[in-house]
């Protein structure tokens, strides 16, 4: 990898009350590459996208999104910074229609940027255009991912945090979520995806670090981490 660092993590500690989740995890994210942070559960995978979202920060280690130290900062202030976070648990505003959704989550970027408008948004979530009016609570999670999604990009984000984006759906949203993010990808957006499914992670991610007991213990290309039975083996259970 030799492009521009637009996201650098350095040594984190992550502690849950006296309890340490996170051990010194160091990863780095290249603008427009898609990293995949793989691990089983209950390795560190969310508590990783939490830390650098601002929600659980850490007690020692650097956070830099571009050159800004961002590692205990509000959440709020992240977010205006240029990160979006996708949560597993999607947290829509289930009576609020889904462009109020969307619009709730509007705001140019740190420096401006306004790509991710109303209609970049239906152009790239076709779906979502054709249920706008329909509460949030009424869509099924495949639906329901693909709007929060959408409503982080609403925020023009420089770098994209996404929390097992396939956990609990049918193969053929899995599939269609799968498609969403390479086109993403496509076009240059900066990603850092959290999940179990290395196979889901084929395709859409060119890097890929393994967290294991809240510690890195590989980085390198997908495409190295697939060819690595040991590391598979032993800390993905393929």
């Amino acid at each position: 990898m030799s492009g521009e660092t637009m996201l650098s993590v350095e040594k984190i500690d992550v502690f849950y009350g006296a309890s340490q989740i996170l051990f010194g995890v160091d990863l780095a994210v290249e603008k427009g590459r898609t990293l995949a942070l793989l691990g089983r559960n209950g390795a560190g995978k969310s508590t990783t996208l939490k830390a650098i979202a601002g929600i659980a920060p850490p007690k020692r280690g650097s956070i830099r999104l571009h050159d800004r130290e961002i590692a205990g900062a509000k959440p709020f202030a992240i977010a205006r910074a240029g990160m979006g976070y996708v949560p597993e648990d999607r947290q829509v505003f289930p009576q609020h229609t889904v462009e109020d959704n969307l619009l709730i989550g509007a705001k140019k970027g740190p420096g401006g940027q306004d790509f991710w408008a109303l209609k970049t948004v239906y152009e790239v979530f076709p779906i979502l255009a054709g249920m706008k009016e329909r509460k949030a609570g009424l869509l099924s999670g495949g639906e329901q991912q693909m709007l929060t999604i959408a409503r982080t990009l609403m925020g023009n984000p420089d770098v994209l945090l996404l929390d097992e984006p396939s956990e609990g759906l049918a193969p053929i949203i899995v599939q269609a979520i799968g498609d969403l993010i390479r086109k993403l990808r496509g076009m240059g957006v900066t990603i850092l995806l959290a999940e179990q499914n290395m196979h889901f992670c084929l395709g859409i991610s060119e890097d890929a670090a393994v967290i294991d007991k809240g510690g890195i213990v590989y980085r390198g290309t997908i495409k190295d981490l697939r060819a690595n039975e040991e590391v598979t083996r032993r800390y993905l259970a393929i």
